[in-house]
């Protein structure tokens, strides 16, 4: 079967990380990109698995989710890998704890000639910039709301409505994600992205518009990470914020259909 999307990938671990814990499973009409969330030194999380296990284990089940079924809910594909991911380690550990490990999640799934498909929860974003020039972003921000970044405060909040949302131990959290579709016989998709939270940062806490982060992944993913990686060099520490992160951003582009519009269109 020939591929629906053409995808461009560049991960980077922070430099103040050992291991990179986000994580890209690309398919033929779909990507996934996950980041998991580092519990601090020392935190009991009650799970004998470490996050990367978690992340890795969470794109295998959604992934075959998404395979199985080319037009699956995605909501409803991922509270399932996350049901099945939970059942995975419901012996082993103590899925009632706060601090188990957990990722975000963002996904972008093309859906026969005339549909896209996205979700995003938890600190991530997907991005399309439409033939005519405009751009959109669907990002969970709701990690920007919290009043409390302690660990006990985030922790307090954590998958509850007053807080936010994260794949962990509660499948219900799917349906609590950003998602929507994109219908290309309306709006011709010309570039798409997937971003962690780590390649959004541009926008995201210095305030570039979308549009200019848009421009520099057309150059090429890791384009933008270097941007990122300059400009995060001259930001204050404090609060919430983090100099470095892991950062993860995929281009997608989406042959033949859009462009057969958009040439119909001009």
């Amino acid at each position: 079967m020939t591929s629906s999307i053409e995808t461009r990938i560049y991960s980077e671990t922070s430099p103040t990380h050992e291991v990179n814990e986000d994580l890209v499973l690309v398919g033929q009409n779909f990507v996934i990109v996950l980041d998991g969330a580092s519990p601090a030194a020392g935190l009991e999380t009650g799970c004998i698995h470490d996050v990367p296990w978690l992340v890795r284990s969470l794109a295998v089940q959604l992934a075959g989710q998404l395979m199985a079924d080319e037009e699956a809910d995605l909501p409803i594909a991922l509270e399932v890998a996350i049901r099945r991911v939970c059942e995975s380690h419901e012996n082993t550990c103590d899925l009632s704890n706060p601090n188990s490990p957990s990722s975000t999640v963002a996904l972008l799934r093309r859906r026969g000639r005339s549909h896209v498909d996205y979700l995003a929860l938890a600190d991530s974003s997907v991005v399309f910039r439409f033939v005519d020039g405009t751009v959109r972003a669907f990002t969970d921000d709701r990690l920007d709301r919290l009043t409390d970044y302690s660990f006990a405060g985030v922790a307090a909040v954590r998958n509850t409505d007053e807080g936010f949302w994260v794949a962990s131990t509660q499948p219900k959290a799917a349906h609590k994600a950003v998602s929507g579709s994109v219908n290309l016989q309306d709006q011709a998709v010309e570039l798409a992205a997937v971003l962690t939270d780590g390649a959004a940062t541009l926008v995201e806490r210095h305030g570039r518009p979308w549009a200019d982060a848009m421009r520099l992944i057309e150059k090429g993913p890791e384009v933008l990470i270097l941007e990122t990686r300059n400009v995060d060099e001259d930001i204050e520490t404090s609060g919430r914020g983090k100099r470095h992160d892991d950062a993860t951003a995929v281009a997608v582009r989406l042959p033949d259909y859009p462009y057969e519009v958009a040439r119909k269109r001009t």
